[in-house]
């Protein structure tokens, strides 16, 4: 019950050592500014070596995870809190390790029938070979296989310009990736406990939905709800849940979509499992056109955590 969340101690897990902390230290405070002006008793945790540590010392009931990429999202900190008996908001360790990696969460997404951009994965060592063959034609988009944020994101015209993202791709990691270029309309949809909240469509100023569009220019406008047909809405609304359920997900996940309008097709792009949490974030927008305050959102999170514990309690 809601009312037994007031009884609660809760972590607000923020920061880490990812290329998001500064992300994530906003959706941090977002969080805990929502929950102090409701009274409810918490503590924010950096998210750093030590954190086994200080939650050994703190012992919260919940731990509300506002981390964003690296071991946060990857599956290590809910590794963590497994092994520690803690219940924590969103998806669990296999979840998130697949959604974090591009190249695994594709895999899953093509096995479970859903459309992916054509692409190519390759590693720094490959770039010459895959320059020389070019199985996907230019424009196309390389991104590291690990990373949130659209971080190291980067829209190709040329082989030059391919070659110079390639090296900005291969320093958040050994594994890359190289896709089509899909043209339509970006479509995030948000998922609530294995229920469509709703959905946002993305237009930046420039030609892809990249770091800077997303935290820097102020340049990209928000259609909420998007510019859809009913129809078009419901084929991306069964999309987004068969991603959101191929993954096994739990409590709240963006699902990042392009809606090709050329040939009515759904593309499913990637699977976010700890979307940004400032009330300006895309899924609190969403949100809220469900009927959904930034505080009930955050509560509705923090339920979940204890049901899914509890499930996983009774499963052992």
């Amino acid at each position: 019950m809601k009312e037994d969340l007031k009884n609660k101690t809760i972590a607000v897990l923020l920061g880490g050592e990812s290329s998001e902390r500064e992300i994530s230290i906003k959706s941090a405070k977002a969080v805990s500014e929502a929950l102090s002006a409701a009274g409810y008793n918490f503590h924010e945790v950096d998210a750093m070596r030590d954190v086994a540590v200080k939650l050994r010392d703190l012992s919260p009931d919940v731990v509300f995870i506002a981390l964003h990429g690296g071991w946060g999202e990857n599956g290590g900190i809910q590794g963590l809190l497994d092994v520690m008996g803690t219940p924590y908001t969103g998806s669990g360790v296999l979840s998130s390790a697949i959604a974090m990696d591009k190249v695994m969460s594709k895999r899953v997404f093509i096995a479970a029938g859903l459309r992916v951009p054509p692409c190519v994965i390759f590693r720094q060592e490959e770039l010459d070979e895959l320059i020389n063959t070019m199985p996907i034609a230019l424009p196309l988009v390389i991104k590291p296989s690990a990373e949130g944020s659209s971080v190291g994101v980067s829209l190709i015209k040329s082989i030059d310009e391919l070659k110079q993202a390639s090296n900005r791709c291969f320093s958040y990691g050994a594994v890359s990736i190289i896709e089509k270029f899909i043209t339509g309309k970006e479509i995030h949809m948000a998922v609530l406990n294995k229920k469509v909240l709703g959905a946002v469509e993305v237009r930046p100023k420039g030609e892809i939905y990249d770091y800077d569009a997303k935290y820097v220019s102020g340049d990209t406008r928000y259609i909420l709800p998007p510019e859809l047909t009913q129809v078009q809405y419901e084929k991306l609304s069964e999309a987004s849940l068969k991603a959101y359920e191929a993954l096994g997900c739990s409590g709240v996940a963006r699902i990042d979509t392009i809606y090709e309008l050329q040939t009515d097709t759904v593309f499913v792009l990637e699977v976010n499992t700890l979307p940004g949490m400032t009330e300006t974030s895309l899924v609190p927008k969403i949100a809220k056109t469900a009927g959904y305050s930034f505080l009930e959102l955050i509560e509705q999170m923090l339920l979940e955590a204890f049901n899914k514990h509890s499930h996983m309690q009774a499963g052992n």
